[in-house]
């Protein structure tokens, strides 16, 4: 654990490239029921369970590029095609027996909560990022699904490494209403998520392509926007169907769809009450 914020932005990264990730306790379980049928499970089966924790998700992409066959040509973007690479076997062989984040922060019950609370909302980005490329019919759901997942990667390793200073950037946004995340962190770290994100993802070798669809650099890129909006509206939701920002997300989601804002919000599963009342602003105003 880290116990003294560390001098720039490459220590960080150093410190964080020499530890070993630790996953959620589900995944292991999940992974240990599917192993029992290790000879009828299917790629697809396991890549399900491995998006459900973006701590494992990364592992696998990052041992991938790490372990890379020198006749590999091309870039492994989604989980299923790196099960595929890897094979059934080896996948169980590598992955089975992880450490855990319950264990590694048995003694920061508070930091814990933190971390599921980000995972969850990294799990939401996901689902909704994949959601929204369905109806943009984009080339391949399943990479801008995983992006949407890595999205918040720097900041789930911050609360993994450095539970305490990630309690006091949360005191700090508690004590300061309305400071932002980046303020805060670059107040307690030195660094903010997003700047150790952009070092983290190239330092991994992490895909072109993903990394691309990560980068908020690219936004005018209808794939990168459909990541971007995504993660914006887990991060807002997560604090309620009353948060004031949502309406914006909304917005900026209908036009990126071409859909109305009613029919983004029943696709995101809003309460009812939420959009039925836009429905019927729309409908007034056709």
């Amino acid at each position: 654990m880290l116990n003294a914020p560390l001098d720039s932005i490459e220590s960080y990264i150093s410190y964080f490239s020499s530890k070993e990730i630790p996953v959620l306790r589900r995944s292991m379980r999940a992974l240990n029921e599917l192993q029992k049928n290790e000879d009828g499970v299917s790629g697809r089966a396991l890549a399900n369970a491995v998006l459900e924790d973006p701590m494992l998700a990364l592992r696998v992409l990052v041992y991938l590029e790490a372990h890379r066959n020198h006749r590999q040509n091309h870039d492994i973007t989604t989980i299923d095609r790196a099960i595929m690479m890897m094979g059934i076997t080896p996948f169980f062989e590598k992955f089975g027996n992880l450490g855990t984040v319950e264990e590694k922060l048995a003694t920061h019950p508070k930091a814990l909560i933190g971390l599921l609370k980000v995972i969850n909302r990294a799990k939401h980005a996901a689902h909704w990022a994949r959601e929204f490329a369905l109806m943009r019919h984009d080339i391949d759901v399943d990479e801008v699904t995983v992006a949407a997942l890595l999205h918040e990667a720097a900041e789930i390793l911050f609360w993994c490494f450095a539970p305490e200073f990630m309690l006091k950037v949360e005191q700090l946004r508690h004590d300061h209403a309305g400071i932002r995340s980046a303020v805060a962190q670059q107040a307690i770290f030195g660094i903010t998520a997003r700047d150790a994100q952009l070092a983290l993802v190239r330092e991994w070798h992490l895909p072109e392509l993903l990394i691309t669809l990560m980068s908020e650099e690219n936004a005018e890129n209808p794939r990168v926007r459909n990541v971007i909006l995504a993660c914006d509206l887990a991060r807002h939701a997560a604090n309620g169907w009353d948060d004031p920002a949502l309406p914006d997300d909304y917005t900026a989601i209908s036009t990126l769809l071409r859909v109305k804002r009613s029919v983004v919000m029943q696709r995101i599963g809003a309460p009812e009450k939420y959009w039925l009342a836009i429905a019927s602003e729309e409908i007034e105003a056709e």
